[in-house]
């Protein structure tokens, strides 16, 4: 018999409860001011924002562009976000932003020369402090860490995609009586 079915609902609730605040907290130090002090000349998204565009620069099919809505999906921003972003980005010269044809088949965005330059320094001291952490923590651990990391993030997301769903499902039912 699976151990939650032994339990009474008020045990699960509370270990439920328990086990979601960790989680909060876990993710929250992890994004706490420690690591965004490594970070000298960009913030944590135009870091990841500029990497993303560097790993496209590599892909032949799009001739190193990177369309800003492949951007918004891979970092989980709205347009508007990634779109404020990068035109910081454009402004201090670290990327160049154009669009096919007269813009309606999108919009994409280019590494400069700047940009790889601040982007190659900024991981020399991510590589520096991560190297330390991932002797300490081992390497098969940190592997594994990910994983399961990658797969939680999975099953949050499909467990947010089923919240909106039945919360629009139910505002429908409402907006229909």
């Amino acid at each position: 018999m699976d151990r939650q079915e032994t339990l009474e609902p008020d045990v699960i609730e509370t270990d439920v409860a328990r086990l979601s605040h960790e989680l909060t907290y876990r993710r929250y130090l992890l994004n706490n001011g420690r690591i965004r002090s490594f970070f000298q000349k960009l913030s944590i998204p135009e870091y990841l924002a500029l990497h993303i565009i560097e790993e496209a620069g590599n892909d032949a099919i799009y001739s190193g562009r990177t369309y800003l809505q492949d951007i918004a999906d891979k970092m989980q921003r709205s347009i508007r976000q990634t779109s404020r972003m990068v035109k910081a980005l454009q402004e201090r010269g670290l990327v160049v932003w154009s669009h096919d044809g007269d813009g309606s088949e999108g919009t994409y965005v280019t590494i400069t020369e700047s940009g790889r330059k601040m982007l190659t320094e900024e991981e020399e001291v991510l590589k520096k402090y991560y190297g330390k952490v991932i002797s300490s923590y081992g390497r098969d651990n940190f592997i594994q860490l990910l994983k399961l990391m990658k797969q939680l993030e999975t099953v949050m997301g499909a467990e947010a995609e089923q919240e909106e769903t039945e919360a629009d499902t139910i505002g429908q039912n409402d907006d229909n009586e």
